[in-house]
């Protein structure tokens, strides 16, 4: 039988904890999350087990990367099943921070990563990524890992880490976690729960248009046109509202200028788009032979 988690709920009683492990030389690893756990948290988790001796996964519904009527109250708080999951993949910490613990009475210290986080879905959700930057440092801070294990299913975001970690000098290695999918191929996501059965039935279209851009993209179709394709395709697919399919640099995150693609130049899709009042985002990689 699999060990509960050890449940923290304040920085000090975390520190005190990894503190201990920390002296006995042991590697952290760090799963931050906002809940709502589903198997493409369990990945992550498991990814961060693989590498490091103890496994730290947080659980906090961060009120910063949401904008005034998107959906922070209704956001699935689910702690009974997340912490049931995360004893079955044997989590040693779980951290429960309330927005006190996380943002002390005062703070005004926030963390924004220029130009990365104004393009794609910082150009539709502008308050988002300094949001989530603000709340990964402090984070960071409270945890201290060695690693941290962010999902490639939120590709900008995982970039956007990843820059603030080099530009700010944490010592913390990123590693991203292949996106988990369901058998359709729609990636998972907490805010699947929020589709009902006929949009969950064609919201798997958007990962099939973004794999046949990948596949042209890798055999020397134009940006553009392989675009273009894929944007039909899911619009066709009842979808209410396309915010953006975009080929890009990884390491930029700026578009690709239109033409074939490089050979050997490894990129990015992206998109997102509406079904019903559900915002759902995917992306995958190409290779360009």
């Amino acid at each position: 039988m699999t060990n509960m988690p050890l449940r923290l709920r304040t920085l000090a009683d975390l520190r005190r904890v990894l503190g201990e492990h920390r002296r006995a030389g042991r590697r952290i690893g760090f799963v931050p999350t906002m809940g709502a756990l589903h198997d493409g948290h369990i990945s992550l988790v498991r990814r961060a087990r693989e590498t490091c001796d103890i496994t730290v996964a947080s659980i906090f519904v961060n009120p910063t990367q949401f904008a005034p009527g998107e959906d922070l109250d209704t956001y699935p708080r689910t702690e009974d099943a997340d912490l049931a999951r995360l004893t079955e993949v044997g989590t040693d910490i779980v951290y429960l921070p309330d927005v006190e613990e996380m943002y002390p009475d005062g703070s005004v210290t926030n963390v924004r990563v220029e130009e990365m986080s104004d393009l794609l879905d910082g150009a539709h959700r502008p308050h988002f990524f300094y949001g989530v930057a603000t709340v990964v440092a402090r984070l960071f801070v409270h945890v201290q890992p060695d690693v941290s294990v962010f999902g490639e299913k939120d590709y900008q975001q995982l970039q956007i880490i990843r820059r603030m970690v080099r530009d700010l000098g944490f010592p913390i290695d990123v590693i991203g976690g292949e996106t988990v999918r369901d058998a359709d191929g729609l990636a998972q996501s907490s805010r699947n729960l929020y589709l009902s059965a006929d949009e969950r039935a064609k919201a798997n279209v958007m990962s099939g248009a973004l794999y046949r851009a990948s596949c042209r993209l890798s055999l020397g179709v134009s940006v553009n046109a392989a675009l273009a394709e894929a944007r039909a395709r899911i619009e066709a697919a009842g979808f209410d509202e396309l915010d953006y399919v975009s080929a890009i640099d990884p390491m930029s995150l700026q578009d690709l200028p239109d033409g074939a693609v490089t050979p050997g130049f490894e990129g990015r899709v992206l998109a997102a788009a509406w079904m019903g009042k559900t915002r759902l985002i995917d992306n995958m990689g190409f290779k360009r032979a």
